[in-house]
């Protein structure tokens, strides 16, 4: 069964940095295109970021492009989404996913307040 740990939220202020990683029980390592995603208080949850098996071809939503790098490491099975320049408009609980999602994991939870 797929499980995905994500980890790495925390309380940061506007401007500052974090990295977010994903750990996914094999399936990382085996899924062409992954996703992160998240979720807001009251909103829907939202495709953030997404990138090929090889790592060369990355995706953002227009609203992280150019603040948010999102890579992967398959042999170690790990997904990575590091944010930069963070706003309060990302605060949101960040999951990660296959692009067709299955079994969403804990999520992790970023909150971006001064």
């Amino acid at each position: 069964q797929v499980q995905f740990v994500e980890s790495g939220g925390g309380l940061v202020q506007p401007g500052e940095s974090l990295r977010l990683s994903c750990t996914g029980s094999g399936t990382i390592r085996s899924t062409y295109f992954m996703v992160w995603y998240r979720q807001a208080p009251g909103k829907e949850r939202e495709k953030v970021a997404s990138i090929n098996y090889a790592g060369d071809v990355p995706y953002y939503v227009p609203a992280v492009r150019g603040r948010f790098t999102i890579s992967r490491d398959n042999a170690k099975d790990t997904l990575y989404l590091q944010m930069n320049s963070l706003k309060p408009d990302d605060s949101a609980v960040y999951y990660c996913n296959t692009d067709s999602p299955v079994n969403w994991g804990q999520g992790t939870l970023l909150t971006v307040s001064s």
